[in-house]
């Protein structure tokens, strides 16, 4: 613990889900420890969700319309689009970073930004400044369906739908070279850069050819617990339900299992993207897969579910890290995991839980061998909760943290 306390200016911009509950327990750890938080963000919509007023010493809210229509929006509207955008954001920094400058504080400790990843605001601040960046801005860099950049293939089209369809293909990429652009150069404005693991280290490596430096989370005893209840016969998975998340893996791989022994299959979500919910329910009907899914639960509820069910499936398309297995070992749940992205570095095979292939059988398989074997569920259940409060304890992620701040002031 650092015998001096620091002032620190915080920005974010963030919706509910794990990166604002990783900000709210940095925020919490600082101030318990004595630093003075101040926060400067732009208005969100859901501000229930891990109230950063809650662990700030004041909050101030810079406004912001960044004119987000989305692809109803058409061709023109979407070319428009990206430079509103950029325009209302670097606005917005410009304002924000005034206000900070005018505050004396020791650094600014910003977080990302949902609209952009990394955000502008460091450009505009002449104070120390650390970006915790759990992921460069992925649609760009990744096939989400696929890249922005890659030329689609129109060889079937004719007539006016090729001549559209050849418009759509330079207003994307032209937008995704000039948010790029302005990312990158966001990026470099800050002194450091922190990641929540090595696979995101080196996916702002490949995205922004900047290095960064891994500081793990930590969870919250105090909120993830095990009551050591009696465990159910469903599974469960926490996320967005979208398809970075994976969720129609889940149910096809649930659906593998015989339906003598299939367990239902709860997905808590905090955001939803309706087409792809309607598809998953679709597929569970057709599979005989029990899915329930459920919105915007309260943190008691989400605990409970974790203590009630046998385990966590957690297969998202290339997660950065991924707090929600620790949560769920924290509470004696063991995970079934696919060994893509940040999952490799925090679930180990027959430790806290099973590692798969990206391959639905194998998956059904690692389900139905810990669903009916209670002695080896037990064991990985009980070894992931001591791996949890130690390797990923809440006062260490604060402790390094703090050690990083120490180093970026040279103190």
């Amino acid at each position: 613990m650092f015998s001096r306390r620091f002032r620190i200016a915080i920005w974010y911009n963030l919706p509910s889900g794990g990166a604002k509950r990783a900000l709210y327990n940095h925020m919490a750890g600082l101030k318990a420890r004595g630093h003075t938080l101040e926060v400067f963000r732009p208005p969100l919509q859901d501000m229930a969700f891990m109230p950063t007023s809650e662990v700030a010493d004041r909050e101030t809210e810079i406004p912001w319309e960044p004119w987000i229509q989305g692809p109803q929006a058409g061709i023109p509207g979407r070319f428009r689009e990206v430079f509103r955008l950029l325009e209302t954001a670097e606005a917005h920094a410009k304002t924000a970073g005034e206000a900070i400058d005018k505050g004396h504080f020791d650094l600014l400790y910003a977080h990302n930004c949902m609209y952009m990843a990394s955000p502008f605001i460091g450009r505009y601040v002449s104070i120390p400044k650390m970006l915790y960046l759990p992921e460069p801005n992925r649609p760009l860099y990744e096939p989400m369906p696929r890249l922005p950049w890659l030329a689609p293939d129109l060889h079937s089209l004719t007539g006016v739908r090729r001549l559209k369809g050849k418009a759509r293909y330079w207003i994307d990429a032209r937008s995704a070279a000039l948010r790029g652009r302005e990312e990158l150069l966001n990026a470099k404005a800050f002194d450091r850069i922190l990641v929540n693991s090595y696979f995101s280290r080196e996916s702002l490596l490949r995205a922004y050819g900047l290095n960064s430096r891994v500081c793990y989370l930590g969870i919250d005893p105090g909120m993830f617990t095990n009551h050591h209840a009696e465990r159910k016969n469903f599974i469960m998975g926490v996320g967005t339900l979208g398809p970075t998340k994976n969720v129609l893996f889940a149910v096809e791989s649930v659906g593998r299992i015989p339906e003598t022994v299939r367990p239902e299959l709860i997905w808590v979500a905090n955001m939803t993207d309706p087409p792809y919910r309607d598809q998953c329910v679709e597929r569970a009907k057709e599979l005989g897969v029990k899915f329930t899914y459920k919105s915007m639960i309260s943190d008691s509820e989400l605990v409970q579910l974790l203590n009630e069910a046998k385990l966590m499936i957690y297969a998202p398309r290339l997660e950065p890290f991924g707090l929600a297995p620790m949560e769920a070992n924290m509470c004696g749940l063991p995970v079934v995991a696919v060994a893509e992205g940040g999952v490799r570095e925090t679930v180990l095979h027959e430790v806290n839980g099973l590692v798969v292939d990206h391959d639905p059988d194998q998956c059904a398989a690692a389900i139905m061998r810990l669903t009916q074997d209670d002695q080896l569920r037990k064991q990985l259940g009980t070894t992931g909760e001591a791996r949890a409060k130690t390797v990923w304890s809440y006062e260490s992620s604060i402790d390094r943290v703090e050690a990083e701040i120490l180093s970026l002031l040279r103190l």
